[in-house]
């Protein structure tokens, strides 16, 4: 994301005015307002197979799917996020056409520009949402998904799935999906070769 220069901080109000009028995408977080970067090919081709599974899954249930155009709002950190991919149950979210309020799936496919926001500062922001039951993280370097739940308790653990586990189980709705069909058709970038991973341990010393 992209800062954007501004005299003041906007409001809500203001924020959504000026998004609705605004051809590029604008994340809002206290006050402060973020351009939106354009995706890569990795990262839509997931994006979307993803959410074709999804949309099969819940069809009928009651349940939506979004992908990244629709905003979630979390009133607790005051911020509006564009999640990669969202799936509400709640019917009070049929109230809000351009945000949702009780997603109880978020997803975010990483890229290298965002991976340690959507780790960090994002990750502790969509903790304040008392719907969310999952939130999974997948990256476009290598396959592997980040799959962070939370439990009853409040405790949130998390548990990582590479091609050796061949599914990935999203408990919140009760789906699996094959890790090789989430990636279908992703060209991901060639493993380091030993050289450049024993550089790379240099560099970290």
């Amino acid at each position: 994301m992209v800062a954007i220069p501004q005299a003041h901080s906007l409001s809500v109000a203001d924020y959504l005015q000026f998004e609705a009028a605004s051809d590029v995408k604008h994340e809002y977080r206290a006050g402060e307002v973020y351009a939106m970067a354009s995706a890569t090919d990795a990262h839509s081709t997931i994006a979307g197979n993803l959410f074709v599974f999804l949309r099969n899954h819940v069809r009928g249930s009651g349940c939506r799917v979004y992908m990244s155009d629709m905003k979630a709002r979390l009133e607790r950190s005051n911020c509006f996020y564009y999640p990669d991919l969202l799936v509400t149950c709640d019917p009070r979210d049929q109230e809000t056409a351009t945000y949702k309020r009780f997603p109880k799936l978020i997803v975010e496919v990483l890229s290298p520009s965002t991976e340690a926001f959507d780790r960090g500062d994002k990750f502790a922001d969509y903790q304040t949402l008392e719907s969310l039951e999952e939130y999974v993280l997948i990256s476009t370097s290598r396959q592997r998904v980040d799959c962070f739940r939370h439990s009853p308790e409040g405790i949130w653990t998390l548990q990582f799935y590479l091609p050796n586990a061949e599914v990935l189980p999203l408990q919140s709705i009760g789906l699996e999906v094959q890790l090789s069909e989430l990636y279908e058709d992703v060209t991901l970038p060639p493993p380091p070769t030993a050289s450049e991973s024993s550089e790379s341990m240099e560099v970290g010393l």
